[in-house]
Protein backbone atom coordinates (compact mmCIF):
# COMPACT_ATOMS: atom_id res chain seq x y z
CA UNK A 1 0.00 0.00 0.00
CA UNK A 2 1.51 3.69 -1.09
CA UNK A 3 1.56 6.34 1.04
CA UNK A 4 -1.45 8.18 -0.45
CA UNK A 5 -3.19 4.97 -0.48
CA UNK A 6 -2.97 4.51 3.62
CA UNK A 7 -3.46 8.04 3.94
CA UNK A 8 -7.17 7.53 2.35
CA UNK A 9 -7.85 4.64 4.58
CA UNK A 10 -7.47 6.25 7.41
CA UNK A 11 -9.15 9.26 6.48
CA UNK A 12 -11.91 7.36 4.83
CA UNK A 13 -11.93 5.09 7.95
CA UNK A 14 -12.50 8.36 10.74
CA UNK A 15 -15.69 9.27 8.44
CA UNK A 16 -17.07 5.86 8.15
CA UNK A 17 -16.55 5.86 11.77
CA UNK A 18 -17.84 8.95 12.63
CA UNK A 19 -20.96 8.09 10.50
CA UNK A 20 -21.44 5.38 12.06
CA UNK A 21 -20.70 6.94 15.97
CA UNK A 22 -23.38 9.17 14.85
CA UNK A 23 -25.75 7.01 13.60
CA UNK A 24 -25.19 4.44 17.09
CA UNK A 25 -25.31 7.71 19.33
CA UNK A 26 -29.01 8.46 18.12
CA UNK A 27 -30.86 5.79 17.98
CA UNK A 28 -29.81 4.70 21.60
CA UNK A 29 -30.29 8.16 23.06
CA UNK A 30 -33.65 8.20 21.06
CA UNK A 31 -34.51 4.78 23.02
CA UNK A 32 -33.31 6.11 26.35
CA UNK A 33 -35.18 9.13 26.63
CA UNK A 34 -38.47 6.61 26.11
CA UNK A 35 -36.99 5.12 29.00
CA UNK A 36 -37.03 8.75 30.51
CA UNK A 37 -33.08 8.43 31.66
CA UNK A 38 -32.33 12.09 32.29
CA UNK A 39 -29.78 14.14 29.83
CA UNK A 40 -27.16 13.48 32.90
CA UNK A 41 -27.07 10.12 32.88
CA UNK A 42 -27.45 9.94 28.64
CA UNK A 43 -23.94 12.00 28.73
CA UNK A 44 -22.10 9.78 31.41
CA UNK A 45 -23.38 6.59 30.02
CA UNK A 46 -24.47 6.67 26.36
CA UNK A 47 -23.53 9.18 24.64
CA UNK A 48 -20.22 8.26 26.33
CA UNK A 49 -20.23 4.87 25.44
CA UNK A 50 -21.31 5.30 22.11
CA UNK A 51 -18.48 8.29 21.67
CA UNK A 52 -16.47 5.29 22.37
CA UNK A 53 -17.49 2.92 20.18
CA UNK A 54 -14.90 3.98 17.02
CA UNK A 55 -12.45 2.96 19.88
CA UNK A 56 -13.99 -0.33 20.37
CA UNK A 57 -14.55 -1.19 16.80
CA UNK A 58 -11.02 -0.39 16.14
CA UNK A 59 -8.96 -1.97 19.30
CA UNK A 60 -10.99 -5.06 18.28
CA UNK A 61 -10.49 -5.41 15.12
CA UNK A 62 -6.82 -5.00 15.62
CA UNK A 63 -6.57 -7.51 18.97
CA UNK A 64 -8.41 -10.27 16.79
CA UNK A 65 -5.68 -9.61 14.03
CA UNK A 66 -2.77 -10.23 16.83
CA UNK A 67 -1.78 -6.08 16.52
CA UNK A 68 -2.35 -5.71 20.67
CA UNK A 69 -0.35 -2.07 20.50
CA UNK A 70 -2.61 -1.13 17.95
CA UNK A 71 -5.37 -2.28 20.49
CA UNK A 72 -4.12 -1.30 23.69
CA UNK A 73 -2.92 1.70 22.61
CA UNK A 74 -6.04 3.17 21.36
CA UNK A 75 -7.11 3.09 24.80
CA UNK A 76 -4.34 4.47 26.06
CA UNK A 77 -4.05 7.37 23.58
CA UNK A 78 -7.75 7.95 23.87
CA UNK A 79 -7.63 8.20 27.56
CA UNK A 80 -5.10 10.30 27.43
CA UNK A 81 -6.48 12.83 24.52
CA UNK A 82 -9.85 12.88 26.24
CA UNK A 83 -8.78 14.20 29.28
CA UNK A 84 -5.35 16.65 27.94
CA UNK A 85 -6.97 17.61 23.95
CA UNK A 86 -10.52 17.62 24.62
CA UNK A 87 -11.24 18.79 28.49
CA UNK A 88 -8.40 21.29 27.28
CA UNK A 89 -10.47 22.54 24.30
CA UNK A 90 -13.61 22.88 25.42
CA UNK A 91 -12.47 24.93 28.38
CA UNK A 92 -11.12 27.48 26.16
CA UNK A 93 -14.24 27.52 24.03
CA UNK A 94 -15.77 28.23 27.59
CA UNK A 95 -14.78 27.85 30.83
CA UNK A 96 -15.87 24.30 32.87
CA UNK A 97 -18.81 24.36 35.28
CA UNK A 98 -18.14 21.22 37.51
CA UNK A 99 -20.64 19.56 39.56
CA UNK A 100 -20.34 18.00 43.06
CA UNK A 101 -21.16 14.94 41.77
CA UNK A 102 -18.05 14.74 39.45
CA UNK A 103 -15.77 15.60 41.86
CA UNK A 104 -17.51 13.06 44.93
CA UNK A 105 -18.91 10.38 42.45
CA UNK A 106 -17.58 10.48 38.90
CA UNK A 107 -13.74 10.97 38.91
CA UNK A 108 -12.91 9.16 41.48
CA UNK A 109 -14.19 6.36 39.51
CA UNK A 110 -12.87 7.10 36.40
CA UNK A 111 -9.75 7.27 37.97
CA UNK A 112 -10.04 4.26 40.06
CA UNK A 113 -10.13 2.10 37.02
CA UNK A 114 -7.19 3.55 35.39
CA UNK A 115 -4.97 2.88 37.95
CA UNK A 116 -6.63 -0.98 38.34
CA UNK A 117 -5.56 -1.13 34.52
CA UNK A 118 -2.50 0.02 35.26
CA UNK A 119 -1.85 -2.53 38.18
CA UNK A 120 -3.31 -5.51 36.11
CA UNK A 121 -1.33 -4.68 32.85
CA UNK A 122 2.06 -4.26 35.38
CA UNK A 123 2.69 -8.25 34.03
CA UNK A 124 2.52 -7.80 30.34
CA UNK A 125 -0.67 -9.14 29.73
CA UNK A 126 -4.57 -8.93 30.52
CA UNK A 127 -6.36 -12.11 30.60
CA UNK A 128 -9.71 -13.01 30.42
CA UNK A 129 -10.49 -12.93 34.28
CA UNK A 130 -9.43 -9.38 34.81
CA UNK A 131 -11.89 -8.93 31.49
CA UNK A 132 -14.35 -10.05 33.25
CA UNK A 133 -13.49 -7.85 36.24
CA UNK A 134 -13.85 -4.83 34.39
CA UNK A 135 -16.93 -5.77 32.47
CA UNK A 136 -18.36 -6.55 35.66
CA UNK A 137 -17.59 -2.72 37.38
CA UNK A 138 -18.57 -1.47 34.40
CA UNK A 139 -21.63 -2.94 35.02
CA UNK A 140 -22.20 -2.18 38.75
CA UNK A 141 -21.14 1.70 37.61
CA UNK A 142 -23.89 1.92 35.00
CA UNK A 143 -26.83 0.54 37.06
CA UNK A 144 -26.08 2.74 39.90
CA UNK A 145 -25.45 6.05 37.69
CA UNK A 146 -28.70 5.40 35.86
CA UNK A 147 -30.53 4.33 39.25
CA UNK A 148 -28.91 7.82 41.13
CA UNK A 149 -30.22 10.08 38.12
CA UNK A 150 -33.44 8.22 37.57
CA UNK A 151 -33.90 9.21 41.37
CA UNK A 152 -32.22 13.14 41.03
CA UNK A 153 -34.78 14.02 37.90
CA UNK A 154 -35.54 18.11 38.06
CA UNK A 155 -38.97 19.39 36.74
CA UNK A 156 -37.05 20.75 33.52
CA UNK A 157 -35.90 17.20 33.06
CA UNK A 158 -39.01 15.83 33.65
CA UNK A 159 -41.24 17.94 31.73
CA UNK A 160 -38.24 17.58 28.39
CA UNK A 161 -38.94 13.72 28.48
CA UNK A 162 -42.56 13.85 29.16
CA UNK A 163 -42.67 15.80 25.81
CA UNK A 164 -40.68 13.67 24.21
CA UNK A 165 -42.86 10.25 24.99
CA UNK A 166 -46.10 12.26 24.08
CA UNK A 167 -44.13 13.19 21.19
CA UNK A 168 -42.69 10.08 19.76
CA UNK A 169 -44.40 6.80 21.08
CA UNK A 170 -42.29 3.81 21.20
CA UNK A 171 -43.69 1.69 18.19
CA UNK A 172 -43.47 4.97 16.05
CA UNK A 173 -39.65 5.23 16.97
CA UNK A 174 -38.51 1.56 17.27
CA UNK A 175 -37.91 1.00 13.80
CA UNK A 176 -36.15 3.79 13.02
CA UNK A 177 -33.92 3.72 16.14
CA UNK A 178 -32.71 -0.09 15.74
CA UNK A 179 -32.12 0.87 11.93
CA UNK A 180 -30.05 3.52 13.52
CA UNK A 181 -28.29 1.00 15.67
CA UNK A 182 -27.87 -1.32 13.34
CA UNK A 183 -26.30 0.75 10.42
CA UNK A 184 -23.91 2.33 13.00
CA UNK A 185 -22.44 -1.02 14.22
CA UNK A 186 -22.20 -1.66 10.39
CA UNK A 187 -20.80 1.53 9.74
CA UNK A 188 -18.51 1.26 12.78
CA UNK A 189 -16.77 -2.37 11.68
CA UNK A 190 -16.33 -0.97 8.23
CA UNK A 191 -14.60 2.10 9.47
CA UNK A 192 -12.14 0.33 11.87
CA UNK A 193 -11.02 -2.66 9.27
CA UNK A 194 -10.05 1.02 6.89
CA UNK A 195 -8.63 2.84 10.01
CA UNK A 196 -6.49 -0.06 11.24
CA UNK A 197 -5.11 -1.16 7.72
CA UNK A 198 -4.20 2.68 6.95
CA UNK A 199 -2.80 2.97 10.17
CA UNK A 200 -0.54 -0.48 10.10
CA UNK A 201 0.56 1.02 6.35
CA UNK A 202 1.74 4.23 7.33
CA UNK A 203 3.99 2.67 10.65
CA UNK A 204 5.59 0.59 8.23
CA UNK A 205 6.25 3.57 5.53
CA UNK A 206 6.86 5.61 8.05
CA UNK A 207 9.06 3.76 9.85
CA UNK A 208 7.09 3.90 13.09
CA UNK A 209 6.06 1.20 15.79
CA UNK A 210 2.36 0.24 16.06
CA UNK A 211 1.96 1.42 19.77
CA UNK A 212 3.16 4.80 18.14
CA UNK A 213 0.40 5.04 15.80
CA UNK A 214 -2.01 3.25 18.38
CA UNK A 215 -1.27 6.20 20.66
CA UNK A 216 -1.43 9.05 18.13
CA UNK A 217 -2.74 9.08 15.19
CA UNK A 218 -5.66 5.85 15.73
CA UNK A 219 -6.11 7.34 19.54
CA UNK A 220 -6.78 11.23 18.15
CA UNK A 221 -9.03 10.05 15.17
CA UNK A 222 -10.92 7.62 17.02
CA UNK A 223 -11.71 10.27 20.19
CA UNK A 224 -13.05 12.49 17.60
CA UNK A 225 -16.80 11.83 18.55
CA UNK A 226 -15.81 12.71 21.95
CA UNK A 227 -14.36 16.00 20.89
CA UNK A 228 -16.96 16.72 18.38
CA UNK A 229 -19.45 16.06 21.35
CA UNK A 230 -17.86 18.11 23.67
CA UNK A 231 -17.24 21.20 21.69
CA UNK A 232 -20.43 21.17 20.54
CA UNK A 233 -22.00 21.24 23.98
CA UNK A 234 -19.44 24.25 25.09
CA UNK A 235 -20.92 26.36 22.33
CA UNK A 236 -24.23 25.75 23.15
CA UNK A 237 -23.17 26.91 27.11
CA UNK A 238 -23.22 23.52 28.58
CA UNK A 239 -19.57 22.65 29.11
CA UNK A 240 -20.66 20.53 32.21
CA UNK A 241 -22.19 17.87 29.71
CA UNK A 242 -18.44 17.73 27.95
CA UNK A 243 -16.85 16.72 31.40
CA UNK A 244 -19.25 14.07 31.69
CA UNK A 245 -18.87 12.36 28.52
CA UNK A 246 -15.14 12.83 28.71
CA UNK A 247 -15.05 10.74 32.40
CA UNK A 248 -17.86 8.36 30.80
CA UNK A 249 -15.77 7.50 27.96
CA UNK A 250 -13.01 6.97 29.67
CA UNK A 251 -14.50 4.53 32.25
CA UNK A 252 -15.88 2.94 28.80
CA UNK A 253 -12.65 2.65 26.98
CA UNK A 254 -11.07 0.84 30.62
CA UNK A 255 -13.93 -1.24 31.13
CA UNK A 256 -15.78 -1.73 28.25
CA UNK A 257 -13.21 -2.04 25.54
CA UNK A 258 -10.60 -3.70 27.42
CA UNK A 259 -12.66 -5.99 29.18
CA UNK A 260 -14.59 -7.53 25.56
CA UNK A 261 -11.47 -7.45 23.99
CA UNK A 262 -9.81 -9.53 26.47
CA UNK A 263 -12.32 -11.48 27.14
CA UNK A 264 -12.27 -12.80 23.41
CA UNK A 265 -8.94 -12.93 22.94
CA UNK A 266 -6.19 -12.31 26.25
CA UNK A 267 -3.94 -8.89 25.50
CA UNK A 268 -0.33 -8.54 25.96
CA UNK A 269 0.92 -5.57 26.93
CA UNK A 270 4.16 -3.44 25.02
CA UNK A 271 6.49 -2.85 28.27
CA UNK A 272 6.87 0.74 26.39
CA UNK A 273 3.03 1.23 27.32
CA UNK A 274 3.83 -0.36 31.09
CA UNK A 275 6.61 2.01 31.75
CA UNK A 276 5.37 4.93 30.43
CA UNK A 277 2.15 5.20 28.64
CA UNK A 278 -0.05 3.83 31.33
CA UNK A 279 1.51 6.48 33.77
CA UNK A 280 1.03 9.52 31.17
CA UNK A 281 -2.89 8.26 31.52
CA UNK A 282 -3.17 8.20 35.00
CA UNK A 283 -1.32 10.99 35.86
CA UNK A 284 -3.00 13.04 33.34
CA UNK A 285 -6.20 12.18 35.27
CA UNK A 286 -5.04 12.77 38.52
CA UNK A 287 -4.09 16.22 37.25
CA UNK A 288 -7.54 16.81 36.54
CA UNK A 289 -8.65 16.88 40.22
CA UNK A 290 -7.38 19.88 41.45
CA UNK A 291 -8.26 22.00 38.11
CA UNK A 292 -11.93 20.88 38.44
CA UNK A 293 -11.76 21.06 42.69
CA UNK A 294 -10.26 24.78 42.31
CA UNK A 295 -13.69 26.76 41.95
CA UNK A 296 -15.38 24.06 41.10
CA UNK A 297 -14.50 24.91 37.51
CA UNK A 298 -11.72 24.38 34.64
CA UNK A 299 -10.87 27.67 33.11
CA UNK A 300 -9.15 28.79 29.67
CA UNK A 301 -5.65 28.89 31.75
CA UNK A 302 -5.81 25.33 33.19
CA UNK A 303 -7.11 24.08 29.65
CA UNK A 304 -4.38 26.13 28.19
CA UNK A 305 -1.99 23.94 30.97
CA UNK A 306 -3.93 20.45 29.86
CA UNK A 307 -3.13 20.78 25.78
CA UNK A 308 0.31 22.14 26.87
CA UNK A 309 0.70 18.71 28.31
CA UNK A 310 -0.88 16.53 25.44
CA UNK A 311 1.71 18.48 22.49
CA UNK A 312 4.56 17.43 25.19
CA UNK A 313 3.15 14.35 25.31
CA UNK A 314 3.47 13.56 21.48
CA UNK A 315 6.47 15.35 21.45
CA UNK A 316 8.27 12.49 24.16
CA UNK A 317 6.38 10.06 21.96
CA UNK A 318 8.01 10.65 18.44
Amino acid sequence: MTVSLALLAVVAGLVVLGAGGEALIRGAVSVARVARLSTAVIGLTIVAMGTSMPELSVSLLAAMGGRSDIAMGNVVGSNIFNVAAIVGVTALVLPIRVHLTAVKLEWPFMFAALFVCLLLTRDGVLDRLEAGFFLISLLLFTVYAIRVARTALTPSDEAELAHVVQDRTLAQRLAVDIGLVVAGLVLLVAGGQLLVAGAVAIARLAGLSERVIGLTIVAAGTSIPELAASVVAARRGQPDIALANVIGSNVFNVLGILGVVALIKPQTVNPQIIASDNWWMVGTAFVLLPLMATGMRVNRLEGLALLAAYVTYVVLLL
